[in-house]
């Protein structure tokens, strides 16, 4: 089975484990139009009985680079009603319930880093980078991830990559728990494919109904969280420091923030 989504997203069966391969060059930066191809293709592998497992992979350096905010034709760069339609599109992908295994080749950032914890499972390459940059655009998390990334890592942990917007390299994401496994770049790949595949060889409806009790109402819990951020986003987005922000970022220095 091979079958395309959108311009940017391409699905393949291999035994019971679909693999669903992100193609959007050059960052894989998220879109609405991008997320919602990902989640047809995602719940159409969890309607499948051929099904037991996910793959999600990307093409390029980077694994996904969030939102594109100096993008003047991109929803979500646009205004916060686009930012709102991709939260619906991340609500569909935590509501897939079949597991999934991220390969993270490179940097996850943002709504990157959401997308990864959409996963159940990360296996990162060293050349893996973990960011929950928002606080140098001067922006609020998104994505669901101040619920999905504390409940990972914990509190702390959490708030320290929030606020401090650091890069977290692929060995320390492994202490912290939020990568299960690095491997070396060549055999990323191959090694979420196994790991995937012995989650698949297990009883289908037994897999299913553990995940089931493990992530509870995530999803929900999600959508609630979302709103939260969305509230909040929606207030930082018309400031002085959010535009310095978008700008200081796009050309790679240090925001000139003012607190206004």
């Amino acid at each position: 089975m091979k079958q395309a989504y959108g311009d940017h997203v391409k699905v393949a069966l291999d035994g019971h484990v679909a693999v669903v391969t992100l193609d959007r060059p050059p960052h894989n930066f998220v879109s609405v139009e991008f997320m919602a191809d990902l989640a047809d293709a995602m719940e159409a592998a969890d309607a499948s009985n051929d099904v037991r497992a996910i793959v999600l992979q990307s093409e390029g350096r980077t694994f996904c680079g969030g939102a594109d905010f100096s993008s003047p034709t991109d929803k979500v760069a646009s205004g916060m009603a686009g930012v709102n339609a991709l939260y619906d599109q991340a609500v569909r992908l935590f509501s897939v319930a079949t597991p999934i295994v991220a390969a993270v080749q490179g940097s996850a950032v943002g709504a990157g880093l959401g997308l990864a914890l959409v996963a159940d499972f990360r296996v990162a390459a060293p050349e893996a980078r973990f960011a929950a940059n928002f606080v140098k655009l001067s922006f609020h998390p998104g994505f669901g991830l101040t619920h999905t990334l504390p409940r990972l890592v914990g509190r702390q942990r959490a708030a320290l990559m929030f606020l401090t917007g650091r890069r977290i390299k692929a060995e320390e994401a492994l202490g912290w728990g939020l990568v299960d496994e690095v491997v070396p770049m060549e055999e990323l790949r191959g090694a979420a494919l196994k790991l995937a595949q012995e989650i698949a060889e297990n009883a289908p409806l037994a897999v299913a109904a553990t995940r089931k009790t493990l992530r509870a109402n995530l999803a929900a819990e999600v959508r609630a969280q979302t709103a939260i951020e969305h509230a909040e986003q929606a207030i930082l987005r018309e400031t002085d420091d959010f535009a310095e922000g978008v700008r200081s970022v796009a050309e790679r220095r240090p925001g000139n923030f003012t607190g206004r």
